[in-house]
Order: C-alpha cells, then structure tokens, then sequence
C-alpha cells in the first residue's frame, strides 16, 4: 500500500490534487551539481526553488521591465518540477544538453498529467513560458535560475565551474540575460567572473 492509499478520498479532483502533492515530494531527492554554501553538501531541486522564489521578491527593483511578481513567484516553484523524471542537467554539461528539452518535454507530459486536467494545463503554461525565457516575467525568472548557482560558486571557489571545467565565455553567455534585464547587478557578476578567471575557477 502506498502512502497515496491511505489519503484517496470520494473527491476524485482532490484525489489527485494529493497524489501530485505527494509525488512532487521527490524534488527533495532532486541533486543538482551547486553545493550549498557551507560546502557541506548537493543542494536539491527543493532548495534550489524555494531560494530564488525569496531572491526574486528582494531583487525586484533592479529589473529594466516591469514584471509581476505574484506569476514569478508561481514559475520559480514549479520550474524544475519536470526534474522528478529528467534529472538536473548541469548548465555548462554539452553532452547532457543535447536530449535536454526532449526528456523535459516527456517529463512535463507525465508530471503534469496527474493533476486535474484545468490545474496541469495551467501549470504547464507557465512552465514552458518560463522555458521559453520570451515574456519579462520568464526573464527575470531565468535572472533568479542563474544568479543563485553563480553566487554559490563564488563563495564556494568556483566549485561546479572547476568539475565542469568551465570557460568564461560560457558564464557569460549564460548570464547574458542578466546583463539585459538587471544590468546594475551584472556589473556585480562582470567583477565576479574577472575574480573568478583570476583564482583560475573557470578558464579564460
């Protein structure tokens, strides 16, 4: 008997309502490559989600777009909901990127298929809106999504950059988005990525 089990109720919408809460509980299992700051382990999905939900509320002033915030919030949480069945992609990972979109589709199509037909399409909207990165709310978004590992990896040594063996253009490109949307706070990551080439974290 699963735990699913002992929760059905004669509601079948609540029924799987609680099913997909009790399913999404797996992103805690979710490692991605960041390690937290104190070094001391793998962040998960979990973390990793609710972190830039904070950051993107505190954050809010620095944006050259104006964005609403409360549908930010909502594609932060639910982002990497796909990784249950996909696993996390390392960011600067060429091989692994390769079939990326094509096994978070796959992912998208089983995690969102459980809930209520109304709630999965609406949740998955926003999911691919966010992957899509086209809208302002998904560019701030993706803002939050690559803020967080690179503040880790400077107060970590350079930790994923130096296992991924990461050039510099390839932090760039990655945080070009920044660079659009938040361009105060890209002077802070330029410095950054110069520390970075200098304690030789990622190459130049």
């Amino acid at each position: 008997m699963s735990a699913f089990d002992l929760l059905r109720t004669k509601n079948e919408r609540l029924n799987k309502q609680l099913e997909f809460t009790i399913e999404i509980d797996k992103m805690c299992d979710i490692l991605r490559r960041t390690v937290l700051i104190n070094k001391s382990r793998r962040e998960n999905d979990a973390e990793h989600s609710w972190h830039i939900a904070v950051m993107a509320q505190l954050f809010l002033e620095y944006t050259t777009e104006s964005i609403d915030i409360g549908r930010v919030v909502r594609m932060l949480v639910i982002h990497d909901l796909i990784e249950i069945y996909a696993g996390d992609t390392f960011a600067y990972d060429v091989k692994g990127n390769e079939d990326k979109k094509s096994r978070e589709i796959a992912a998208a199509d089983k995690i969102f298929a459980i809930l209520p037909e109304d709630q999965g399409a609406e949740i998955r909207l926003l999911w691919e809106e966010f992957d899509d990165m086209k809208t302002s709310d998904a560019k701030y978004a993706a803002c939050m999504d690559r803020i967080q590992p690179f503040l880790n990896n400077t107060l970590t040594n350079g930790h994923t950059w130096m296992e991924g063996k990461t050039k510099r253009w390839q932090v760039e490109e990655r945080m070009s988005v920044v660079k659009k949307m938040m361009p105060e706070v890209y002077e802070w990551v330029e410095e950054n990525i110069q520390n970075a080439v200098n304690n030789k974290w990622i190459s130049e």
